[in-house]
């Protein structure tokens, strides 16, 4: 199974510990398309710039059988990633942590129940639960 996960590297550079986490469960599950390094550097040097980091991302998404996507934090990447999944009928998990005090957007918090729950997931996380989350979803995913 190939597995894409997308978190906003430049605005949840805090949260890098969580997403390297989340990476490393998210591979007992299948390979996995991320940031060789999330990192709290972002991915400023690629080569290509902006241009190669759209292209691979874009290309890995297009590979993916599932995509996991951490939302606590804003990013126009992210989300933009987010209606690309849905274009492709990506199954999507979106996770979202509220003790971030942040407020879940309305597009993701209620797509599950526009989009259908069997393609579009949200889920609350407290960081201690992430594993078991991610068990659950991809216990169900597989089931299918």
């Amino acid at each position: 199974m190939n597995i894409y996960f997308c978190g906003s590297i430049k605005g949840g550079r805090q949260d890098v510990k969580i997403f390297q986490k989340i990476v490393k469960k998210l591979q007992t599950y299948g390979q996995v398309f991320s940031h060789d390094d999330v990192s709290e550097k972002g991915e400023d040097s690629l080569p290509g710039g902006d241009e190669a980091i759209y292209d691979r991302d874009m290309e890995w998404l297009a590979q993916s059988d599932v995509v996991v996507a951490e939302v606590t934090h804003p990013s126009f990447g992210v989300g933009y990633e987010i209606g690309q999944a849905m274009v492709l009928k990506k199954r999507t998990l979106c996770l979202f942590r509220p003790s971030s005090g942040k407020v879940l957007p309305a597009m993701i918090q209620h797509a599950e129940a526009k989009m259908g729950s069997s393609i579009f997931k949200v889920r609350n996380y407290d960081e201690e639960e992430v594993d078991g989350i991610l068990e659950n979803y991809f216990g169900e995913f597989t089931k299918d």
